[in-house]
């Protein structure tokens, strides 16, 4: 389910306060790396990502393999910094406003 509006509004606010958790270096995206993208959305439901690289077309590539592995939605995109939400099913930890 695509975030509203105002949902995305509300996890732009919580995304000024967190750091990265994750961090991608010259090596690319690996299987570690999507491992560990998991685990975090998992925990964290909001993950903020570093990402390394020299060219935008390098960066954008990383970005779009991140969003396609995760199926997670992009909640902002900042140069390098890549911010993505995907809500727990189980143990939600984000409650995203209704109107």
């Amino acid at each position: 389910m695509p975030l509203l509006k105002h949902q995305l509004k509300h996890l732009k606010t919580l995304t000024h306060n967190l750091k990265p958790v994750i961090m991608i270096g010259q090596n690319g995206v690996t299987d570690n790396i999507l491992k560990e993208l998991e685990i975090a959305l998992d925990f964290h439901e909001l993950v903020k990502i570093k990402i390394a690289g020299e060219n935008k077309a390098s960066c954008a590539s990383v970005i779009e393999q991140l969003i396609n592995t995760s199926s997670a939605e992009t909640v902002q995109k900042i140069g390098k910094t890549l911010t993505l939400y995907r809500r727990n099913r189980e143990k939600p930890k984000i409650e995203l406003p209704k109107k």
